[in-house]
């Protein structure tokens, strides 16, 4: 029988958590309600204020963090590779009845492979409100496996791929056996062992990174394309 040792990750409640870090429940009500009250604003979707629920509304950074972290695209509706199931449809129907609007411009979040890239497990469905603030509609199917932010943290930057690298050419040359190189094996003898395997271990990721149009979560959150 298959335990589940570890719970797997919930997109929704991620979002939550970055949201409270930015700012609390009362100072994020108080600011979208002065952001709606502005004459600034650029309204998207005709949405009433009042019936809006609060919890659902993420600002872009907050999205754009949970992407990086989680390695997920932010991408128009018309990317997605497959049909929206008719739960969401029923929650757009409810939301453009009790707002007596017809919504648009609808963006989902969820993994590269759902969605239909252009050449060159968790979907979250979102309404643009305005001035980059976005309204969770709905979300549906498997929550992200419990180890996918440690499994795409290389992926953030240049930094952590190269710490990966680093780590990984420290374990390859502690299991070296360096009489393979040298009769008298000294300290001078490993760092230059470790030296080489970062530098091939390096080689062998930039070569692939570049040959298959690879990038980092930082560039492609919210890039409609296949290869960046």
């Amino acid at each position: 029988m298959k335990l589940n040792l570890l719970q797997r990750t919930n997109l929704e409640m991620v979002l939550d958590k970055t949201k409270a870090c930015d700012l609390s429940f009362e100072e994020q009500e108080k600011a979208l309600k002065n952001l709606y009250s502005s004459f600034e604003i650029k309204l998207i979707n005709a949405f009433s204020i009042d019936l809006l629920d609060p919890k659902k509304i993420y600002h872009i950074k907050q999205i754009k963090k949970v992407a990086i972290d989680y390695r997920l695209r932010f991408l128009d509706l018309k990317y997605f590779k497959n049909n929206l199931p008719n739960s969401a449809h029923i929650d757009i129907k409810y939301l453009e009845k009790i707002h007596n609007t017809k919504l648009s411009g609808f963006k989902i979040m969820a993994p590269s492979v759902l969605f239909r890239l252009e050449k060159a497990d968790d979907p979250l469905l979102f309404a643009p409100l305005g001035n980059d603030f976005y309204y969770l509609v709905h979300k549906w199917g498997n929550d992200l496996h419990p180890l996918r932010k440690l499994k795409m943290w290389p992926f953030k930057n240049i930094w952590t791929l190269l710490l990966l690298i680093l780590v990984i050419s420290f374990i390859t040359t502690e299991i070296m056996p360096m009489t393979m190189f040298t009769k008298s094996p000294s300290v001078w003898t490993y760092w230059m062992l470790l030296f080489f395997n970062f530098k091939a271990i390096t080689s062998i990721v930039l070569f692939y990174g570049f040959s298959m149009g690879k990038n980092f979560n930082p560039a492609i959150w919210n890039n409609k394309y296949n290869k960046t």
